[in-house]
């Protein structure tokens, strides 16, 4: 009954050539389970978070107080479905509902962790796998120019096969645009190109079946490819695209009069990741290989010419930013192999790179990480938590907060060298779940924002999708129109 209710230069990018890069002595036998109790729950701090930002995620998933009472003065931690839906049909809210931390607290018991499925599988390496705002769409997109659009509603059917223009090494990032109308892919070269995904024809192969613009972010003075694009993402207007180069930069392009209006000069190194704080896009966030998060805001930028602000932590370079969508709080991954947990007011107004403290060779394109290197900390360490288990090694890992619809960000999860996908608890730090299915670097997953439904991408070549039931039924419910959205749990 509850189921039916869900109605660097190109030379310096990789190792290896863009074959498959599968593990010749993983075997299935040899994998733990997903989610092993075995391994058991590996907390990442010696304590549980003490910071407002644990407290805000405990209110998003606690259900009503009057539910929680057991007996005078005492409360449970966890309540059960059937109470909850007891207290629902009693109307212990006063609203005749669910709330959202109601809400929270029941889907929360059901995440996306049993049983593996295949979407799709291609003979070359899966860099990007990403869901639409409203988890309609899916994105994937491969070394080998194809980037595939999924209609998530639809069966997981082809909407759009996408075959990527003047294609640098690999497609680096995409982005949807938030009406969902357009796509922009990004390699290792300054031009950005569109695509129009809601036109008719499935296959779109670049300037041959349909058009491609490309999107120049290359100054005037600048001739040829000299940089590429690292990351790129949609204001929440769909008016403009922040992007992260490789010349230490971060970008903001004007799509509506179709041309480049800002240019900062970042970073002392790659910028990896860019992302925007909130819905209001007013701040930049930030993330190079200089080891370095910093904040802009745009409205006094011109101005200042400076950021608003620089967060230490990482001892390496950083590969991902997301942003809890509060222009507050994000969290990077960190070559360090870390994941760590910012608050923006903690921020410093400058700062310098990793002391000299560093005394060993390392690149981890090709290396393991050190042994000698694992416990290591910054002495300025600005950040408010930080997560160990996975590892980031060999490609930009990607890191991400959980829905806030189902979860109230709750969790943070991110793909791994290791094979796996990796979920943590943001507030224990404790490590919820290992997701076991795929033969190689798990470099970008997602969750989609209303269902237990979570997507890898590996390159093995796979886009594995993970549900709550396990076996292989479509959570995401055929498309009606009719149906309004967010109501599920409500």
């Amino acid at each position: 009954m509850f189921f039916r209710a869900w109605n660097t230069a190109i030379g310096d990018m990789g190792y290896a050539l863009s074959r498959l890069e599968i593990d010749p002595d993983y075997s299935d036998s040899e994998s733990s389970p997903v989610g092993d109790e075995t391994d058991g729950p590996r907390s990442s701090s010696q304590n549980d978070l003490d910071h407002e930002v644990a407290q805000l995620t405990k209110m998003k998933s606690a259900p009503h107080k009057r539910l929680k009472r057991v007996v005078p003065r005492r409360e449970e931690v966890a309540v059960s479905p059937v109470k909850m839906l007891a207290g629902r049909e009693g109307n212990y809210s006063g609203r005749g509902r669910f709330s959202a931390a109601d809400r929270c607290h029941m889907l929360n018991k059901y995440l996306p962790v049993k049983g593996s499925s295949i979407v799709d599988q291609l003979t070359t390496r899966a860099y990007v796998s990403q869901f639409s705002n409203d988890g309609s769409l899916f994105v994937a997109a491969f070394q080998g120019s194809h980037i595939k659009v999924y209609n998530a509603e639809m069966g997981w059917k082809l909407q759009k096969n996408i075959v990527a223009k003047s294609l640098r090494w690999t497609v680096t990032d995409t982005a949807l645009s938030p009406d969902k109308r357009f796509l922009v892919y990004a390699t290792m070269s300054p031009i950005v190109n569109i695509v129009n995904i809601g036109s008719a024809a499935t296959e779109s192969h670049a300037n041959v079946t349909e058009i491609h613009e490309g999107l120049d972010f290359s100054s005037d003075d600048e001739v040829g490819y000299s940089f590429g694009i690292f990351s790129v993402k949609f204001s929440n207007d769909g008016r403009e695209l922040v992007a992260g180069s490789s010349d230490d930069s971060i970008y903001v392009y004007d799509v509506e009069a179709n041309k480049l209006s800002l240019r900062i000069q970042a970073h002392t190194s790659d910028v990896n990741s860019v992302c925007f704080a909130d819905e209001a896009s007013h701040l930049i966030y930030s993330g190079s290989d200089d080891n370095l998060c910093k904040v802009w805001d745009r409205r006094c930028l011109r101005s200042r010419g400076k950021p608003a602000g620089v967060l230490m932590g990482h001892l390496e370079g950083i590969t991902f930013l997301d942003s809890r969508n509060d222009g507050r709080y994000f969290i990077s991954n960190g070559k360090d192999q870390t994941i760590k947990l910012w608050d923006i007011r903690k921020m410093s107004s400058n700062a310098t790179r990793t002391p000299a403290f560093r005394n060993y060779e390392w690149d981890y394109r090709w290396m393991d990480y050190p042994l000698r290197a694992r416990n290591v900390k910054h002495p300025c360490d600005q950040s408010v938590a930080t997560y160990k288990g996975h590892s980031v090694l060999r490609t930009l890992i990607r890191c991400y907060f959980s829905p806030e619809y189902s979860t109230g960000q709750k969790y943070i999860y991110t793909g791994s060298h290791d094979y796996c996908v990796y979920i943590y608890d943001l507030v224990s730090g404790a490590q919820v779940a290992r997701l076991v299915h795929h033969k190689s670097t798990v470099r970008d997953c997602s969750w989609h924002p209303y269902y237990p439904t979570l997507v890898s991408s590996s390159f093995d070549g796979d886009i594995a999708k993970w549900e709550f039931p396990g076996n292989g039924e479509n959570l995401i419910p055929m498309n009606n129109n009719n149906r309004p959205r967010r109501r599920y749990f409500e």
